[in-house]
């Protein structure tokens, strides 16, 4: 198998992510991230509020400009797939019957992208849309045990750039809210992706009591009746983006 069917560990990745300061620190990460997981491909793609660009990826330069110069954003089939869905999408599902989409499909192949993909659409605030995406070249048997064993750090991975992309856009006004820590965006971002308790305290690698302190003090942050009602207004302030 060219990849890891395990995940790789990330120790201190994360922190350089909080800590990027720009697209090309955000481009050095990602490509890291590729050689981490072994994967042909990998990609950041989001939209801000004013309906700006940015992006960072490993796909080949010339990949990216026939994508723009043929126009393939109003055919493909994984833009559509990500903006219909919440939860992260495996290219498989979609539908490429259509012409369009069999014959774009083609040529993203003979460009390098790979037979495999697994994106993970974003939602922030005032419209912002993002979507993080790995691709590669292998058997849908390898690919499931891929993307089932990742999923959950991927998922991770993807809000904790959007979180850094959002700090990018410069016209973006600061939300009136009392502030959140890092570990109550991380903790309140994992239950609101569906992690339950147990699987958020094991994926920040802390007890369910502490992650309670942390849920508890951001919904006393937010003045949220219970968990659910913190989360919604976390959400709706854009203090975390899902």
């Amino acid at each position: 198998m060219g990849f890891l069917a395990n995940a790789p560990r990330l120790d201190g990745l994360i922190e350089r992510l909080e800590s990027a300061e720009g697209l090309d620190d955000l481009q050095n990460i990602i490509e890291e991230l590729r050689d981490k997981y072994g994967v042909d491909h990998l990609v950041y793609h989001w939209v801000n509020s004013n309906g700006e660009q940015y992006g960072c990826g490993t796909y080949d330069i010339e990949w990216v400009n026939r994508y723009v110069q043929k126009g393939y954003l109003r055919v493909d089939p994984v833009i559509a797939g990500c903006y219909q869905r919440f939860h992260p999408v495996d290219w498989k599902r979609l539908d490429w019957s259509g012409k369009a989409a069999r014959a774009f499909r083609q040529d993203a192949m003979d460009h390098g992208v790979g037979n495999q993909g697994f994106s993970i659409p974003i939602r922030g605030p005032n419209g912002q849309f993002a979507h993080f995406t790995l691709s590669h070249n292998c058997s849908d048997e390898e690919w499931e045990e891929f993307t089932k064993t990742n999923q959950r750090s991927l998922i991770v991975i993807a809000h904790s750039f959007n979180k850094k992309a959002l700090e990018f856009e410069t016209e973006r006004k600061p939300e009136a809210a009392q502030s959140l820590s890092p570990r109550e965006i991380e903790a309140m971002t994992l239950l609101a992706i569906g992690y339950n308790r147990a699987q958020a305290a094991d994926e920040l690698s802390i007890s369910e009591h502490t992650l309670r302190v942390y849920v508890e003090s951001a919904r006393h942050k937010l003045g949220a009746m219970n968990t659910t009602h913190a989360v919604a207004r976390a959400i709706s302030r854009g203090l975390i983006v899902v």
